[in-house]
Parts: C-alpha cells; structure tokens; sequence
C-alpha cells in the first residue's frame, strides 16, 4: 500500500479504499515505515512494556531487607511490598527480580 502510493504515484484516498483501510491508518503504517523501514509494518505488542509494580525502590527496599537479614523468606518480602508500597506482587515475581538483579551485578 505505502509503495503503491510512493513509488506508482496513486492517490492515497484511492488506495486506502482499496486496502480497506482508513486514510489515517495509511498515514500512520507510512511514518512507521518511513521511522523504522519494514520492520516498522509489522504487528507490535500491546499494553504495558514493563513491569509496573517492580519499580527500583521496591526492588531495592527488598535487597536490603536482604542485606539486613540473609534468612528472609519471600513471603515476608510480599508483605513489606504490601506494607510499605501498597502492591501485592506474587512470591515468585519476587525470587525471579532477584535473581535477575543478582546476573546484572555480576
């Protein structure tokens, strides 16, 4: 579609139309080719990109925990979440930050 507009020099109304799409949405897979080339065409993923429960200071707050006492379980750590930041995180999103923070320092 963006090529039959760029390179043949058809109206863009016209092709939209015979795309099925709307002329917004050609105007929108054309900048996304023109920022990222074919790549730019292809399906992304929705929603949120990152964790937004696992923020630094909640991470941190746990590796003192940790640093203060090495015999702290993981349950006491979803509770000083809930306590102290208002977000219940499961045990194992917990262990699995962890030990990823654990490969970064290393």
């Amino acid at each position: 579609m963006v090529r039959r507009v760029r390179t043949d020099g058809r109206p863009i109304a016209e092709t939209a139309t015979r795309f099925g799409v709307s002329r917004p949405t050609y105007y929108k897979l054309s900048a996304e080719f023109e920022r990222e080339g074919i790549c730019g065409l292809l399906p992304k993923k929705r929603g949120p990109k990152g964790g937004h429960k696992l923020r630094a200071e909640v991470i941190e707050a746990f590796r003192a925990a940790r640093t203060q006492d090495p015999a702290v379980d993981t349950a006491s750590l979803v509770e000083l979440a809930k306590r102290r930041f208002g977000v219940e995180i499961h045990a194992r999103t917990i262990e699995r930050a962890l030990k990823q923070q654990e490969k970064k320092r290393q």
